[in-house]
């Protein structure tokens, strides 16, 4: 609940204090992080309040009709593999920009990245169009049809346990494998050119120039990093469960089910770990942010006066 009503908000205000420009960062930074907040704004949209409080609070809503319920549960797919991916973009961005120079003036562009941010979307969506196909009605009551299981062919039929293991793959073992190397191969960098900048100019000095590209890359240790911490719960349940959550089991007593659980609950809120990543991490990022919170104050405490002396 306090995902739902507490971290959507500060997602927008985080979006729209990059959106601004002032944060001293890169157009691209600022494209791949205003698009990771708008992403993780979605998960929490369908994943924290379409299922874990509407149709909770709403068992015979519209979402469990067995025409909608296949699209709903491509959506949140769709949604997480996009959040995923943004972050993957992000870390392969980062090491481009510190570990290949040449590279970088090409790549580290405005333009690259609205374009693998807009070519992201449009892989995610691609990938899972087969999730229309893979559902089936799970009763019928008063001549209409209710609920959503997957087909008997999904664990027996080699193309669906093949799409199953791409699912697999997409949302957690190759991201994973890739912000591992990524980062890996930036501290490898980071070391090797510290190393040699202190042998020219010798251990008494105070490297500025070192001490910034330090500081360049907390914020993208703490973005990839959160995001391998909060995912792992989740990433492993879906390796276990086939990506399908009616194969996880009706007993919310399980361990599949109880890790699902978690799982998602971890994804909700590696979804909102960001503001709080760039609270911590970028100075100019909380100036902008108390200078926003200081402009809405009049807006709040006004009308609270007002229902005052009218009451």
């Amino acid at each position: 609940m306090t995902l739902c009503f507490v971290f959507p908000p500060a997602n927008v205000l985080t979006a729209a204090i990059l959106h601004r420009g002032k944060c001293g960062l890169s157009r691209g930074i600022t494209r791949y992080m205003v698009a990771m907040a708008i992403s993780d704004l979605f998960v929490i949209f369908f994943h924290v309040l379409l299922r874990g409080i509407y149709i909770y609070y709403s068992p015979n809503s519209f979402l469990s009709l067995s025409t909608v319920c296949p699209t709903f549960v491509y959506l949140r797919i769709v949604v997480l593999d996009y959040s995923v991916w943004l972050t993957v973009s992000f870390t392969f961005d980062r090491f481009v920009s510190i570990c290949c120079p040449k590279l970088r003036l090409r790549y580290c562009t405005d333009r690259t990245a609205a374009m693998v941010i807009v070519s992201l979307c449009a892989l995610s969506c691609l990938k899972y169009i087969p999730f229309h196909f893979l559902y089936k009605p799970l009763l019928r009551i008063n001549n209409v049809n209710w609920g959503c299981h997957t087909r008997a062919d999904y664990f027996t039929s080699v193309w669906w346990v093949a799409f199953s293991w791409m699912c697999n793959t997409s949302l957690s073992l190759l991201p994973f494998a890739l912000i591992l190397l990524l980062n890996g191969l930036t501290v490898r960098n980071i070391i090797a050119a510290g190393r040699v900048r202190r042998r020219i100019k010798g251990g008494g000095c105070k490297d500025i120039e070192t001490e910034n590209r330090r500081k360049s890359i907390v914020l993208l240790f703490t973005v990839s990093g959160t995001a391998i911490i909060l995912w792992t719960t989740g990433a492993v349940t879906f390796i276990c469960t086939r990506v399908t959550i009616n194969f996880v089991g009706k007993d919310l007593t399980s361990p599949s089910a109880v890790a699902n659980e978690v799982g998602v609950l971890l994804i909700g809120i590696s979804s909102c770990a960001n503001t709080c990543i760039y609270a911590m991490t970028q100075s100019k990022f909380r100036q902008e942010l108390k200078s926003g919170i200081k402009s809405l104050m009049p807006c709040i405490i006004k009308p609270m006066k007002l229902a005052r002396e009218c009451a």
